[in-house]
């Protein structure tokens, strides 16, 4: 009875951290925080075909939606002017970057999935090995059969306690790893709507970091933890 309360502790904290980290991902994978509708609307605004896209009004969008789109958008602005080679690898990385971030708790997900079965069963040898044992050393004219049966069904409960933690997990991280690429295959799209936005400048025009947002309202002094890109000559 001992050995099955501790087994069955030990599943229901397996699955409570399971749990804890679906609701974690499904709270950071919202489309707001991946790719917020506002970021999209109003870069499609300023990226018409009327050729009046401004990188510095692209960027300070971007600064107002804080979302990985937003920073894949803002390390390809810090390109701008630069060889159209060197901006596409920018934006690999960046999007790698990104997708990294987002995958990392799914591949936990993917670890208990694997894991889990391995500790049910791993319980349940060592409850056949110890249940086999404590036959052997019951008195003569005793019921092994019983003793038997008891210690196979809690070495099988470790198996069902395992399960119950690898299903859930693998079908989350399924689900979330599914969303990630459908996400990012947005993305994907609205970088290559701005990518002929971004050409026009190549050779034209540099950008680099400031602290400050003068555009804004602010000095041109003040200091800001933001970064906006500032136009050189």
């Amino acid at each position: 009875a001992d050995a099955h309360a501790a087994d069955s502790a030990e599943g229901s904290y397996r699955l409570l951290l399971v749990v804890t980290i679906v609701i974690e991902r499904a709270l950071a994978l919202r489309r707001d925080r991946i790719l917020p509708d506002g970021l999209v609307q109003d870069l499609g605004q300023i990226g018409g075909s009327q050729g009046n896209f401004d990188p510095r009004e692209a960027y300070r969008i971007c600064q107002r939606y804080p979302s990985a789109a937003s920073n894949v958008v803002r390390s390809m602005l810090l390109k701008v002017g630069r060889p159209h080679s060197e901006v596409e690898h920018t934006v690999a990385e960046a999007s790698e970057r990104e997708a990294d971030r987002l995958y990392a708790n799914v591949r936990w997900l993917n670890l208990a999935a694997a894991v889990a079965p391995l500790f049910g069963l791993l319980g349940t040898v060592w409850g056949m090995i110890d249940a086999f044992h404590r036959t052997t050393q019951l008195m003569p004219g005793q019921n092994k059969a019983d003793q038997l049966a008891t210690g196979i069904y809690i070495a099988l409960v470790t198996t069902f306690g395992g399960l119950m933690v690898a299903i859930p997990a693998a079908i989350s991280a399924h689900y979330f790893e599914g969303r990630i690429q459908k996400l990012f295959h947005h993305i994907d799209e609205m970088l290559f709507n701005l990518l002929p936005q971004i050409e026009r400048y190549e050779g034209r025009v540099r950008f680099s970091r400031h602290m400050g947002e003068s555009r804004q309202g602010n000095s041109p002094d003040r200091s800001s933890t933001e970064e906006s890109p500032a136009k050189m000559g």
